[in-house]
């Protein structure tokens, strides 16, 4: 039979249980005797207190209810005792940390040998994100399927929301969830071309990020098709892409988007009628007029290679101006915003913000930056300017306001 305990700590405790926690800190243990839940909470208070300073002394952690009551699940068999404890924390990923360490500290419960290992510290704030998005989805897919809907509009919009959770990252290019597996390949500028064609349902295009630097591993991908299809814009730089991919690429069909179009803004109709109307690629190379070089014509090249700020990105932006010149504000996961820090403080502040999506810097992206960003899992860095060693990396993207804004 397995039991449950809900103990440690003073009723006085109790009445603060409500702050909300961060983390929960799961633990197995094992006891080759026959204990009572009351010993192994006696044990856990007992063997810590001490150990790691006044600070972080768990009966006072529970009064002050940073620590949670501690459970205990236990099932007695042939007079050992198996079970699991959970403690949650409100404390920051560092101090819950050290407490979970402590438990494994514990060899004895009463005169038993006892040993007690940390399986996991779950992220309770993560765990509820992911429910609420789920929950959300179920609800918009309750919401379409019932026609409550009041226009065609609305309904496309609830629709590009749940398509856009479909996109794929491969080797950092934006791409639909069937690149690797069609036999087929749709080459696109931008990754909103992406995105746009996974609301028509089309799940096997992929970014190139403009024209400039071409990523190796696009071209290898590529050459692993039986059909490659370049879908360009209907003006001088998607012409431009179209020449610089065709040298690099095996392209089997060309589909360019109307005169002055963009693939990310055509409506369906058009970028199916576009797709069907695709090109031989020799048939489309003949009609296009000779390259021939004039001036501006490097700068048309930058304007094609700069990829396109997403909305949330160019809100990012605004906060630059409320800095002082070298300071940073951390963005976090339900958009509020952080206290500013200043240069010396970043890299530990970087550290300590638990659910931080982006770095906002009012200054030069440096290398050094982009590290801290790396080291604490932040995937967004947004600045002013390229600074000292700055390269593009897979794991964090950044985005300046002189080429992005």
């Amino acid at each position: 039979m397995v039991k449950k305990h809900n103990g440690g700590g003073s009723k006085g405790g109790a009445g603060k249980s409500s702050k909300a926690m961060k983390y929960l800190i799961k633990a197995d243990l094992k006891v080759n005797g026959n204990v009572q839940r009351k010993d192994i909470i006696g044990a856990i208070m007992g063997q810590t207190e001490g150990l790691l300073g006044d600070d972080l002394e768990l009966r006072k952690l529970q009064r002050t209810a940073r620590i949670g009551h501690v459970d205990v699940e236990v099932k007695s068999s042939g007079g050992k005792v198996n079970g699991q404890i959970l403690i949650p924390s409100s404390m920051d990923n560092v101090e819950t940390a050290i407490i979970a360490s402590s438990l494994e500290t514990i060899d004895r419960i009463g005169p038993c040998a006892a040993k007690i290992t940390v399986s996991e510290i779950q992220d309770v704030r993560s765990t509820k994100v992911n429910a609420v998005i789920d929950r959300a989805k179920d609800l918009l897919l309750v919401m379409v399927n019932s026609g409550d809907a009041a226009t065609k509009t609305v309904i496309e919009e609830v629709r590009s929301v749940l398509t856009v959770g479909t996109a794929k990252n491969y080797h950092g290019l934006t791409c639909g969830p069937n690149v690797e597996t069609s036999d087929s390949l749709i080459i696109v500028e931008g990754r909103n071309d992406v995105r746009n064609l996974l609301n028509f349902g089309v799940k096997n295009a992929i970014s190139c990020d403009g024209a400039g630097n071409i990523k190796q591993e696009l071209v290898e991908l590529a050459a692993t098709k039986e059909n490659v299809i370049l879908a360009i814009d209907g003006d001088r730089g998607g012409e431009m892409l179209f020449r610089q991919l065709n040298e690099m690429i095996k392209i089997h069909f060309v589909a360019q988007a109307p005169v002055g179009q963009e693939w990310e803004l055509l409506p369906q109709k058009t970028a199916t009628k576009c797709l069907s109307q695709k090109v031989e690629t020799a048939k489309f190379a003949a009609k296009l007029p000779a390259d021939t070089p004039s001036e501006g014509s490097d700068a048309w090249l930058e304007e094609a290679a700069a990829e396109e700020a997403p909305a949330e990105v160019h809100e990012y932006f605004d906060h630059i101006a409320d800095l002082k010149a070298n300071n940073a504000v951390f963005v976090n996961v339900d958009g509020t915003i952080s206290e500013a820090v200043g240069p010396k403080s970043l890299a530990s502040a970087a550290v300590e913000a638990d659910g931080a999506v982006a770095i906002v810097f009012n200054g030069a992206v440096s290398d050094r930056i982009l590290d801290i960003a790396s080291e604490a899992a932040i995937e967004t860095v947004i600045g002013t300017k390229e600074g000292k060693g700055f390269a593009s990396r897979d794991d964090v993207k950044a985005w300046l306001t002189e080429k992005h804004a």
